[in-house]
């Protein structure tokens, strides 16, 4: 395919940054995601006359190429039956339980495989028609891995780049894959592929010399046609610096007072904030806290738990199954513990703007992230930006990506119960000054790789490998 469009830059992500919105009268307009990722992406698209590709979100078939605030976006088209093969299928009940650990029981069906297939193949052809000659081509995560492959076929002038935002496997849960080594060939299309952790890279590189037999030295693969792919951790973070700005703002000031208010004014507040995502430890999370309640460690005069849970996926059965446990479960513990006015657990099965989880970030003692396995955890991070006083203590997971890095946490074992309840009354106990010599550390870390850095680092490796005569990406212009 001879290149034929403009884009030095492009971006291949399964959503775009921005969602139709349907407003009151009928009439539709598109608002801008939350999320690192955009916030990351977008100084570098305006300094490359970047494009981004992605799917909407729904089924439309009408929509064209358009710009929303200066940034050129595609948008690709899927049918409800794509989006139930492709999308709630193969990416959601086949890949995101193998890839998070095996959870849930992954499915593997054919027909699933096969719009798998035919998805990622739109989205390398658009992706190969929107690029100029010797463009970049960053692509991300799980639902497009055959994309790098695909689209080094269509255009081998580009650089190609594949970052997976999820874990990787290990071979054992890896290889349960019928189509084990599409996959890995698919990734292998992309000149660097960037993962969470450096264990990650290690289980790719691995399972590419033993599954695919092509030779390899540490974190280099060498292929036949004279090609190396790089595979590397590149921990990814976020916009630290404006979420502190958020969080010290009055308005957000306020709110965490009226939030402190509304549940009474407890000694200490826990927080727990997820996707509704059976990943998440969210279960075992609450069931820890009860516990401690029912013995008497934590009272309800002195302690409250919030639990903010976004809804997510909810057509899948195994979502809807785990949102009824997990409002049996809240029921219960408020109907056998709480006082008039005093729950236990305040559960809120909602989605809230930036302004209003900065509120609660700063609103709470405690805050508790402990899914079963996570790529990252931005929570995490976040919670830690809000933190400008240096107070607020962090239990969290081992199995969460960002362990590795915030290593000042209460770090805990989400299936270890017991072990749970000693974090949550040790962080709850704590004195301030251990709390602060902890927050600080973490602060540093975080705010010293925010997501800016994350995306200049990858970005940087991948044009490291350019031969001389290709195209660079230039990086944003830092005021």
């Amino acid at each position: 395919m001879a290149p034929s469009g403009s884009a030095d830059l492009v971006i291949v992500a399964n959503r775009l940054p921005v969602d139709r919105v349907t407003l009151p009268d009928g009439s539709t307009e598109w608002r801008r995601s939350p999320g690192g990722l955009v916030s990351a992406i977008e100084p570098v698209m305006r300094a490359n006359d970047g494009t981004w590709i992605g799917w909407p979100g729904g089924t439309e078939t009408d929509l064209e190429p358009f710009e929303d605030e200066g940034l050129d976006l595609v948008p690709i088209t899927l049918t409800q039956q794509e989006v139930e093969d492709f999308y709630e299928g193969f990416a959601n009940a086949t890949l995101w339980p193998l890839y998070h650990d095996v959870v849930a029981k992954p499915e593997f069906h054919r027909e699933w495989w096969d719009a798998y297939v035919a998805v990622n193949r739109r989205f390398a052809e658009e992706a190969a028609a929107v690029a100029a000659k010797d463009a970049t081509v960053w692509v991300h995560d799980y639902q497009l891995q055959l994309v790098p492959q695909m689209l080094r076929e269509l255009r081998p002038d580009l650089r190609i780049g594949f970052y997976l935002h999820i874990p990787f496997p290990p071979a054992e849960l890896f290889q349960q894959l019928p189509w084990r080594r599409q996959l890995l060939e698919g990734l292998l299309g992309a000149d660097l592929v960037g993962f969470q952790l450096a264990g990650a890279a290690q289980n790719f590189v691995r399972l590419v010399r033993q599954r695919v037999g092509h030779k390899t030295h540490r974190d280099l693969v060498y292929l036949p046609d004279g090609r190396t792919v790089r595979a590397a951790a590149f921990p990814i973070s976020i916009d630290a610096q404006g979420f502190e700005d958020l969080a010290r703002s009055e308005e957000v000031s306020q709110r965490a007072k009226e939030i402190r208010e509304a549940v009474g004014n407890p000694r200490r507040i826990f927080l727990g904030v997820d996707r509704l995502d059976y990943t998440k430890g969210i279960y075992a999370r609450l069931r820890a806290y009860s516990e401690l309640v029912v013995e008497g460690e934590l009272n309800v005069e002195d302690a409250v738990f919030i639990q903010v849970a976004t809804p997510s996926r909810e057509q899948v059965e195994q979502y809807r199954i785990l949102r009824d446990d997990i409002d049996r479960l809240v029921g219960r513990v408020n109907g056998d513990l709480g006082k008039i006015g005093r729950p236990v657990i305040h559960y809120l099965h909602s989605s809230y703007p930036p302004e209003e989880m900065a509120a609660f970030y700063r609103a709470a003692d405690i805050m508790a992230v402990t899914p079963l396995r996570d790529g990252m955890n931005l929570v995490a991070k976040e919670y830690v930006a809000c933190r400008f006083d240096n107070d607020g203590a962090l239990v969290l997971s081992e199995f969460a990506g960002a362990a590795e890095e915030l290593r000042q946490a209460w770090l805990v074992n989400p299936h270890d119960i017991n072990g749970m309840k000693s974090a949550f009354l040790e962080a709850y106990r704590a004195d301030d000054k251990e709390v602060t010599r902890r927050m600080k550390a973490m602060r540093k870390t975080v705010k010293q790789n925010d997501v800016a850095a994350w995306a200049e680092s990858f970005l940087t490796e991948l044009e490291a490998g350019r031969p001389s005569h290709g195209k660079s990406v230039r990086p944003p212009n830092r005021s």
